[in-house]
């Protein structure tokens, strides 16, 4: 084997094991599942917090202080802007 290219397999060698240690990383990575549960307690959390505020909204009938903070929460929700 000539010289240059013995020295070409040598300084490839640190390329190799970063590559290796990304694929492995990556591989990991998708094989965690508590990512997954960290979105999904998220969404049951929105759920719970929308269906709060619908029956709460219908508790307050839409008067008062409380009436007005679902409105404006509400209008958050539904609309692009937010007042």
């Amino acid at each position: 084997m000539p010289d240059d290219a013995y020295l070409h397999v040598i300084e490839s060698e640190p390329m190799n094991r970063l590559l290796t240690a990304i694929k492995s990383g990556a591989v990991d990575f998708s094989r965690d599942e508590e990512g997954a549960q960290i979105v999904e307690y998220g969404l049951i959390i929105a759920v719970v917090s929308i269906a709060l505020v619908i029956a709460l909204a219908a508790i307050a009938g839409g008067g008062g202080p409380f009436g007005a903070f679902v409105a404006r929460v509400t209008s958050c929700l539904t609309t692009a802007t937010c007042v």
